[in-house]
């Protein structure tokens, strides 16, 4: 069984391979594939959208994501299987819907609360470790979801929201939703969306972020723009993306998650 691990813990401290110690320790059979642990801290909308956009490319298994800022808070752990098979592991912050969303929906949910599956001393600040990799390992040994708790309605879950594309006329009102290593700055556009609104490749674009006005042209591929040109393109996972040829264009635009971008033809 195949355990796929996404969380913001980065990779300076000793958290990540603590977590995976417990799961080896756990479930010895079990190979687990770091997705990242470089989502930003408590970036629950950033992990929420790498999770949905990786895994299709992830054998199914036990999906385990921990972006927690509310960990010992209210907030219930919980295990959930979509309508595929899949089984998900982590706070219920919404982080883990947007995925389970992508295949099937959400086919069941159990709230953690069986200490059998979990470390005999549960901290208030690490449930990464003490709970929920215990269960992501127990259910890749075999334990059934409904052994780890009580179920949930699945309408009460925490949903979190994605920001909404505005059209109005000639603007498309966009939000980003991530930036990479490399600053480029996904947006909340698909292709379809900008080709609808007359940007093809080749178009010349305004782009305007916080009143300040930058010209980009609508390209394939990084090969179609000269070095330091501004451009917007489809990215690998069907975003439309502003990227700076050879450059940042988050560092251009003064951009991160959640900034508000302007695109007029």
């Amino acid at each position: 069984m195949f355990i796929t691990f996404l969380t913001d813990f980065g990779l300076e401290d000793d958290f990540v391979g603590t977590c995976h110690g417990v799961m080896k320790t756990i479930a010895p059979e079990a190979q687990i594939i770091d997705i990242t642990h470089g989502i930003k801290p408590g970036r629950i909308l950033q992990g929420a959208l790498v999770l949905a956009n990786t895994l299709a490319y992830m054998p199914k298994g036990v999906h385990l994501a921990v972006v927690d800022p509310g960990v010992g808070g209210a907030r219930r752990p919980v295990v959930l299987a979509d309508g595929e098979g899949r089984l998900y592991v982590g706070p219920d912050n919404g982080l883990l819907l947007p995925a389970a969303d992508r295949f099937g929906g959400v086919a069941a949910v159990h709230e953690l609360a069986n200490a059998t599956y979990a470390l005999e001393r549960v901290s208030r600040t690490f449930h990464g470790r003490d709970l929920f990799s215990p269960a992501a390992a127990h259910l890749a040994a075999g334990v059934p979801i409904s052994d780890l708790g009580p179920p949930i309605a699945p309408e009460e879950l925490v949903r979190i929201e994605v920001p909404e594309l505005e059209v109005d006329g000639a603007h498309i009102r966009a939000t980003v939703l991530a930036v990479d290593r490399f600053g480029n700055v996904s947006l909340n556009v698909t292709r379809d969306q900008l080709e609808a609104a007359g940007v093809v490749p080749g178009t010349r674009v305004e782009v305007v972020v916080d009143g300040r006005r930058y010209f980009a042209v609508a390209a394939r591929t990084f090969g179609d723009a000269r070095p330091g040109d501004l451009i917007l393109y489809e990215d690998s996972y069907a975003n439309v993306a502003v990227a700076v040829s050879r450059g940042s264009a988050a560092d251009l635009l003064a951009v991160d998650e959640g900034s508000a971008v302007v695109v007029s033809t």
